[in-house]
């Protein structure tokens, strides 16, 4: 903790002390209006901004265990997931959501293994709750096969949610499905039209 004290204690200097950053900041403080929902895993591994070079206010960050979209259920009460998104969709008008997923995932290796996670029973119940039963069977350390169906299925999802729905189908907004291999840091995309994913 001690690293990141030091850095948070002497973050203002260092943007105090250069123009260009101070600037930067004082817009951020007027608003934001950023350029994509990112939804992808609490993994430490992932970092959105070094991913795709996004500057402090282009990316909305929702991260969940797995990178999950809970299911849309208009019956139950919101939850903090549905409130981003929509949030997202309505207020911030984001122009594309992009679900990225990663290799090495704990929580769809997990699943894809069918580990028993009797001793971390709030993780059992968020990934039995929110990712497919029926993702494939994968015992590769990368669990790339896992990854990217669950991917598909979590975009597939969003659309289930009105909000996305009615942007979608007006045209006014994109899905992605990306993967992440964190040992290489190659990105590959989904392609609906071939069921894969390459490189961006």
């Amino acid at each position: 903790m001690e690293t990141f004290i030091e850095h948070a204690r002497t973050f203002n200097a260092r943007i105090a002390a250069a123009h260009e950053e101070r600037e930067t900041y004082q817009r951020l403080a007027d608003g934001q209006s950023p350029l994509a929902l990112f939804i992808t895993c609490s993994d430490s591994r992932i970092i959105p901004s070094l991913i795709t070079g996004a500057l402090p206010g282009e990316l909305f960050e929702l991260r969940t265990a797995g990178n999950a979209v809970p299911a849309h259920r208009p019956d139950r009460p919101a939850s903090a997931e549905a409130a981003t998104i929509e949030y997202a969709m309505r207020v911030l008008r984001v122009a594309d959501i992009v679900v990225c997923g990663h290799s090495h995932c704990g929580a769809v290796g997990a699943m894809a293994r069918r580990e028993d996670l009797a001793g971390a029973p709030d993780v059992r119940a968020w990934l039995t709750q929110e990712l497919s039963d029926e993702l494939p069977r994968d015992e590769a350390p990368t669990v790339a096969t896992a990854v990217q169906r669950h991917v598909t299925e979590q975009v597939a999802r969003l659309r289930e949610y009105p909000c996305v729905r009615e942007r979608v189908d007006a045209g006014e907004v994109n899905l992605h499905g990306w993967y992440y291999e964190v040992h290489t840091g190659l990105v590959t995309a989904h392609r609906p039209d071939t069921d894969t994913f390459l490189p961006l």
